[in-house]
């Protein structure tokens, strides 16, 4: 999913994690930097609709961030991610 969302010629960097979801599922969620300062949310949505089966699909959204995480040899770190998309979880259940 990394590998399509990069091809985006307005994406710079990606990342994509499961966001909790009822039931303890889980949906894909982009964490997108930005290569084109215009890049919208939903232009990604449809993007990526339109090229993946329906359960790829990012119905867990996509978020613009200044940087993806990684660690020094340039891993994503995909665990900062997931504990900052179960905190926004979380605080939403609780409103």
């Amino acid at each position: 999913m990394e590998g399509l969302l990069l091809s985006h010629p307005g994406i710079a960097d990606v990342a994509v994690i499961g966001y909790p979801a009822e039931e303890g599922n889980e949906l894909p969620r982009a964490y997108v930097v930005k290569k084109d300062p215009n890049l919208k949310a939903q232009e990604v949505v449809d993007w990526v609709r339109e090229r993946v089966t329906p359960y790829k699909r990012l119905r867990g959204g996509v978020v613009f961030v200044d940087a993806i995480p990684k660690s020094p040899s340039g891993k994503i770190l995909r665990r900062e991610l997931k504990d900052t998309a179960v905190k926004e979880y979380k605080a939403k259940a609780k409103l």
